[in-house]
C-alpha cells in the first residue's frame, strides 16, 4: 500500500550496492570505500570544545532560522568570498540536503520542471522525486572533460513548467571547476527566462591548479533570482554534523523556506554550538587539508589514467573523479569486483554514474571515485580496479 511517491523516489547509486560491500566483509573481504564523499580528515577539535563551551542543562529548541550567533558567522565566513550576505539572509538546515529540499519546494509546485546539468548529484533526483519535481536535464560528456553546455543547448530543454536551474561548482561528481565564462551562460539564460538559480556551492574551498570556484552571487543582476546551498559537512570534515545553509537575497524565497524551517522546528542546537567553532578554525587547517586532497587528486588520476582505453580528465575541484570504464555497465561491474574479485584479501567499492544521470542509459559505463582515502590506501584501491577491469573484461 505505498504511495507513488514512495515508488518513483530512486534509491541512492553512492549507498544502493552497500549489500554487496557488507557481504564481501562477511567473507573477510577488506573493502576501499571510494564510493562515498565520507573523508578521513580529523574534524578541527573546535568543533568539541564548543559544543563543551556552551553545553546547557537543556538541550533546548533553538530559532528555527538557526541560532543567531551562527548565522553571524557565517554572514562573515561569505563576506571573505566577495559574498555579502546578512544574517537574516542565511538559513541554518539540517545540512546542505534539507537546504536543497527548502529551495526546490519554494521554487516549484507538483510537476514543474528544473534543469540540471548531467550528470548530477544523485540526491537531486531523489529530492525532486520526493516533492514531486521533474529533474530535465542537459548532458555532459566524459569526452569534453564535463564542461558547461552551451546556451543553444540550455535552449533546447526550457519549457513553460521550467522554474529553475540546479546545479554545483565545484562538480560532485565530476570535479569540474567552471570558469566565469561558463558561469555566464547559466546567468544570462536565467535572466532570460526568469529562472531561479540554485547554486550548490559545497566545495568551493577545494580547488587545485589556480582554479578559483566564482559564486553566482558575482553576477550582480541574478541575485534575486538566486538561491545558494551550502554545507560544512566537507569543507570540515563534519559529515555527521549535518550542518548546512539555505542562503539568498530574495526576502519571498526566505520568508516561504522561514516556514519550512518553522515547521521541523529547528536544527540541532549542539552542532549548531559546535560549527560555531568550525568557522573559527584557522586558515592552516584548510590550507593543509586542501593540500592533501591535491595530491590525492594526483594520485587518483596518475592511477586510474593508467586503465587502457578509460577516458578521464583531470578533475580541478571538489574530491571527486569521473571516468569512463572500458566495461559495458560499470554497476554490473562493481557488484562483480564486490562478489567475485580480490587481491591479497583487498577489493574496492566505487560509485556507478549512471545514477547521477536523469537520461535513461546515459552514464552505464562509468563510475565515480571519491578520493577520500591516504594517497597510499587509495593507489591500491585503483590498483585494484585496474586489475578487476582486466579479469572483469576477459570472463565476458
Amino acid at each position: 500500500m505505498l504511495s507513488k511517491r514512495a515508488n518513483i523516489v530512486p534509491a541512492s547509486p553512492i549507498r544502493r550496492l552497500v549489500p554487496y560491500a557488507d557481504d564481501a566483509k562477511k567473507r573477510g573481504i577488506h573493502v576501499y570505500h571510494l564510493n562515498i564523499g565520507q573523508p578521513d580528515i580529523e574534524t578541527p577539535k573546535q568543533f568539541y570544545e564548543y559544543i563543551e563551551k556552551y553545553k546547557n542543562e537543556v538541550v533546548a529548541y533553538t530559532h528555527s532560522q538557526g541560532i543567531l550567533e551562527l548565522r553571524e558567522k557565517f554572514s562573515e565566513y561569505y563576506k571573505s568570498w566577495n559574498i555579502d550576505v546578512q544574517p537574516d539572509e542565511i538559513m541554518v538546515t539540517n545540512g546542505g540536503s534539507e537546504a536543497i529540499m527548502f529551495a526546490l519546494g519554494v521554487i516549484c509546485d507538483p510537476g514543474d520542471e528544473v534543469i540540471v546539468i548531467e550528470p548530477f548529484y544523485a540526491n537531486y533526483a531523489g529530492f525532486a522525486a520526493y516533492l514531486n519535481v521533474k529533474l530535465v536535464p542537459v548532458t555532459t560528456t566524459p569526452e569534453e572533460g564535463y564542461r558547461m553546455p552551451s546556451y543553444g543547448e540550455f535552449k533546447k530543454v526550457v519549457s513553460p513548467k521550467t522554474k529553475a536551474i540546479l546545479f554545483s561548482n565545484p562538480s560532485n561528481p565530476t570535479g569540474v571547476v567552471y570558469t566565469k565564462e561558463e558561469l555566464e551562460v547559466v546567468a544570462k539564460f536565467a535572466k532570460e527566462y526568469n529562472l531561479t538559480i540554485i547554486s550548490d556551492e559545497v566545495y568551493r574551498e577545494f580547488t587545485f591548479d589556480g582554479s578559483k570556484a566564482l559564486s553566482m552571487f558575482e553576477f550582480e543582476d541574478i541575485r534575486n533570482q538566486l538561491i545558494i546551498v551550502d554545507s560544512l559537512s566537507k569543507r570540515y570534515s563534519a559529515c555527521g554534523a549535518r550542518i548546512g545553509t539555505f542562503v539568498t537575497k530574495n526576502k519571498e524565497f526566505y520568508s516561504a523556506a522561514l516556514k519550512f524551517a518553522q515547521a521541523r522546528l529547528c536544527p540541532a542546537e549542539t552542532t549548531q554550538y559546535g560549527a560555531l567553532g568550525l568557522l573559527e578554525a584557522d586558515e592552516e587547517y584548510m590550507k593543509k587539508v586542501i593540500e592533501e586532497y591535491k595530491i590525492r587528486r594526483d594520485v587518483a588520476f596518475e592511477e586510474i589514467s593508467k586503465i587502457q582505453d578509460v577516458v578521464v580528465k583531470k578533475p580541478q575541484g571538489a574530491f571527486y573523479l569521473a571516468a569512463k570504464l572500458p566495461v559495458v555497465d560499470s554497476e554490473e561491474f562493481i557488484k562483480w569486483m564486490l562478489s567475485n574479485f580480490e587481491i591479497n584479501g583487498k577489493t574496492t567499492m566505487v560509485a556507478p554514474l549512471s545514477g547521477f544521470y536523469a537520461t535513461p542509459g546515459l552514464g552505464k559505463s562509468e563510475i565515480r571515485i571519491a578520493y577520500v582515502l591516504n594517497a597510499e590506501k587509495l593507489r591500491d584501491a585503483i590498483l585494484i580496479i585496474a586489475k578487476a577491469v582486466e579479469e572483469y573484461n576477459k570472463s565476458k
